[in-house]
């Protein structure tokens, strides 16, 4: 598959599982993504400055009865923690997050070990439940990973890997 049939295959699971809105920051590994979203009329994307936008975006928008999506890479996910934590553990707020899953196995960018030795460590350490997006038949977790949201009330994460997300698995 090459990245824009990937991206295609998520944003029609997207689609499926009700998602109306994605708010969504700047990726390398996302782009493709992003500009899908952009693109799909069934979508209202959002583009936003800061993580925490994107999680309160989403969040007020779970109160007005829309589904929501926020997309981000591994070090905007982890600089949000605490808004997370603070406005979705609270207040019980389910919210769908996508991730990038940087600094595993494939991630050539030395300054992204970190996020490799350390996301999954923290979404364990606060309970966040996640799944990883190893491959594109996959991409049918995300609904599950949706509706999994909506029973826990609070956030689920799906993170993909960057051979699913170049094309490459």
């Amino acid at each position: 598959m090459t990245r824009r049939e990937v991206a295609g295959q998520i944003v029609e699971e997207v689609a499926r599982a009700g998602i109306k809105l994605v708010a969504s920051l700047p990726d390398t590994w996302v782009a493709e993504l992003i500009e899908s979203f952009d693109r799909d009329r069934r979508f209202i994307h959002v583009p936003v400055n800061r993580e925490e936008s994107a999680i309160g975006l989403c969040s007020g928008a779970f109160f007005s009865g829309v589904g929501a999506l926020a997309l981000m890479g591994a070090s905007g996910f982890m600089a949000s923690i605490y808004a997370l934590t603070k406005i979705n553990y609270t207040y019980q707020i389910p919210l769908l997050v996508f991730i990038t899953l940087r600094g595993s196995l494939g991630d050539h960018a030395k300054y992204h070990v970190s996020n490799g030795l350390y996301l999954e460590p923290l979404m364990q350490s606060i309970s966040m439940p996640y799944v990883v997006v190893a491959a594109s038949d996959k991409v049918s977790l995300i609904s599950k990973a949706y509706v999994h949201s909506r029973v826990l009330s609070r956030p689920v994460v799906v993170a993909f890997t960057r051979s699913v997300l170049r094309g490459e698995s």
